[in-house]
């Protein structure tokens, strides 16, 4: 067949005809060629490029020369390929045919921005910069998008968190909000633990300095706040804290939880409860129920592994250990008006004396930063003490006896800032009264006499940063009030 009609029957598939294998290397494709003609002379040193920019112009050539050989070489490829192999190519990975480079970009993806090297040339810089959007998928798919459904009703523990029976469904991001308000609702708020770290400022800082030199030093450093005036405390009577489970039996325990925002309400009527408080509604948390056992007292552990103190008829004075399940004779005690001071690791009496005035006591109270001693007497008298003067002397004199009671004190308790103590007696109604400390004065507008609402008074508690006081009755309600003074719980 004669060459014309040969090159007729097989037209170029591209812009540029395949070159013949025997000129395939012409001599402009020798090393140090120009793209396009022959070897080119040096030119005169007039006219070389600045001496800033020799590695920049010699990597642009050699990119330009490698990138041209490797389109030689796979235009000798595409030669053999079928045309339905290429038309496959084309629609996978777009019409690429005459820039391979951008096949690659392609592939490669988006990159990452980083900051330019400061040796880079401005070309080089520019071709780093030449790279496509990322592109948006192709399709999407609406089952992904769909959230997977928790069951609620085939669970027990799940079961319990429904609010209504439309909620026998929830998602998982729902669930998990779900599970973080019970949590909180049974711990009474966020705990200090699970609160997000703040970055500490230079007040911090010092803080954190002033603390190490706290630690390297011993004694009392809770010190009697002047803050809170004489004379009126500011206070609101809020909703009872058990109102969510109301009860006739006498309350025989208030108890204000040392970490939680939660109050614990425990009476005659053989239930222990545990409510938030939020100063409104109390929301009811959980309800014990001991059949058959009248509860006369109750109290938190700091730590649950604590002791229990008792005493009995026999004047023996017990403590209950925890860990070991069995109770320890601790002292033999007179009673009478007699207070006793002793070491519970080691039983022994560290001091021992008479309550001035006192012919029977019932009642004793220590402040939290050790700073006093308040004792209650079978005649209505309170006697405040130095707690240092209790320690050391055999005859200690209060510094205050107040006598704003008539009959028995049988409860006594301090505030958590000892500004505060709180009396009463269960003998009569509205027999309960406020001291302002240091002056051991009382508040004048506490209790309400006009209203008697208090009745007898059993128990008594402070929260623990004293926003909120609560009394327990024989009516079975446990009556709470906010403090004004103090803003925290």
């Amino acid at each position: 067949m004669p060459p014309e009609r040969r090159s007729r029957t097989r037209p170029d598939r591209r812009a540029g005809a395949r070159p013949d294998r025997k000129t395939r290397m012409r001599p402009d494709d020798r090393a140090g060629a120009g793209p396009g003609g022959p070897l080119q002379k040096a030119a005169p040193s007039s006219q070389r490029q600045s001496p800033a920019r020799p590695r920049a112009a010699a990597a642009v050539v050699a990119a330009e020369e490698e990138r041209r050989l490797r389109q030689r070489n796979r235009q000798t490829l595409e030669e053999d390929k079928p045309a339905v192999e290429r038309c496959l190519e084309e629609l996978v990975f777009g019409d690429v045919e005459d820039d391979e480079d951008a096949l690659l970009r392609r592939l490669r993806g988006p990159r990452v921005q980083v900051q330019e090297d400061s040796g880079d040339s401005e070309l080089e810089n520019e071709a780093k910069d030449n790279f496509p959007p990322q592109k948006k998928p192709v399709w999407l798919d609406e089952e992904d998008e769909d959230e997977e459904m928790v069951d609620m009703m085939n669970n027990r523990f799940r079961k319990d968190m429904m609010k209504n029976a439309s909620e026998n469904k929830l998602s998982k991001d729902e669930l998990q909000k779900r599970l973080k308000e019970e949590f909180q609702h049974a711990m009474g708020g966020v705990p200090a633990w699970a609160e997000t770290n703040k970055q500490k400022t230079s007040s911090d800082d010092e803080s954190e300095e002033d603390e190490d030199d706290l630690l390297q030093r011993t004694g009392n450093f809770i010190s009697t706040s002047t803050s809170l005036p004489k004379g009126i405390l500011k206070m609101k009577h809020c909703q009872h804290a058990n109102a969510e489970r109301p009860t006739t039996a006498r309350i025989s325990s208030v108890q204000f939880h040392p970490r939680a925002q939660v109050v614990m309400v425990a009476g005659l009527d053989n239930a222990v409860s545990l409510f938030q408080v939020d100063g409104k509604t109390n929301p009811k948390i959980q309800s014990i129920y001991l059949e058959k056992f009248p509860i006369f007292k109750a109290c938190f552990s700091a730590n649950g592994e604590k002791v229990l103190a008792t005493s009995t008829h026999s004047k023996v004075l017990y403590v209950y250990d925890m860990l070991a399940g069995k109770l320890i004779p601790v002292h033999q005690v007179r009673g009478d008006g007699d207070v006793y001071v002793w070491d519970v690791n080691s039983r022994k009496c560290l001091n021992r004396f008479v309550d001035e005035g006192s012919l029977y006591g019932l009642s004793i109270a220590t402040s939290r930063n050790g700073q006093y001693v308040a004792c209650g007497s079978n005649c209505g008298v309170v006697n405040i003490y130095n707690q240092d003067s209790c320690l050391q002397e055999a005859n200690p004199k209060p510094i205050k006896a107040v006598m704003n009671l008539v009959t028995g004190v049988t409860s006594l308790t301090f505030n958590p800032t000892t500004e505060i103590l709180a009396i009463a007696s269960e003998k009569m109604k509205e027999a309960v009264r406020l001291v302002h400390l240091p002056s051991c004065t009382v508040f004048s507008n506490f209790p309400v006499v006009k209203k008697k609402n208090i009745s007898l008074v059993h128990t008594m508690d402070f929260s623990p940063r004293s926003g909120y006081f609560a009394l327990g009755n024989e009516k079975g309600k446990a009556l709470m009030y906010r403090l004004h003074h103090y803003s925290d719980f």
